[in-house]
């Protein structure tokens, strides 16, 4: 019996996303929202927005949204990414990120994510490759 990804219980280990307090509002296999709060956990020393942190974000709704397209005994992990930083952001607020597919096939999947601040400005424009792979026998799954 091939063994299926359960992405919600998933998203609710622990991990660098849920420390970083990202939480997801959509999960769809044609779009993946989350949002994250900026505060010291995602600061550069220089008190901006740390560009890991915000890949951090990208990625996890990237793979989220690449796991929900991946059929049973299949999951998908980052092969490349691409990202611009569009304009610096301080602390406070929270910023949302939004994926969409942009190719879905049985050995890869593109998806394009757009990272926003809380006045809709972008800050962060990415897009993903991910390989799609025979599920890890020794992943965790419950």
């Amino acid at each position: 019996m091939d063994r299926e990804l359960d992405v919600e219980q998933l998203m609710r280990r622990s991990g660098l996303p849920r420390d970083l307090g990202i939480e997801f509002a959509d999960l769809f296999p044609i779009r993946v929202v989350a949002t994250m709060p900026v505060d010291d956990r995602h600061l550069q020393p220089l008190g901006f927005l740390h560009g890991g942190a915000s890949l951090t974000l990208a990625e996890s709704v990237a793979t989220v949204g690449a796991w929900l397209n991946c059929p049973p005994g299949k999951m998908a992990l980052a092969a490349s990414v691409n990202a611009s930083y569009l304009r610096p952001k301080r602390s406070g607020g929270r910023l949302v990120a939004v994926g969409i597919p942009d190719y879905v096939g049985s050995e890869k999947q593109v998806w394009e994510v757009d990272i926003r601040d809380e006045g809709g400005e972008r800050v962060c424009a990415s897009r993903f490759t991910l390989a799609v792979v025979d599920l890890d026998p020794d992943a965790h799954l419950t």
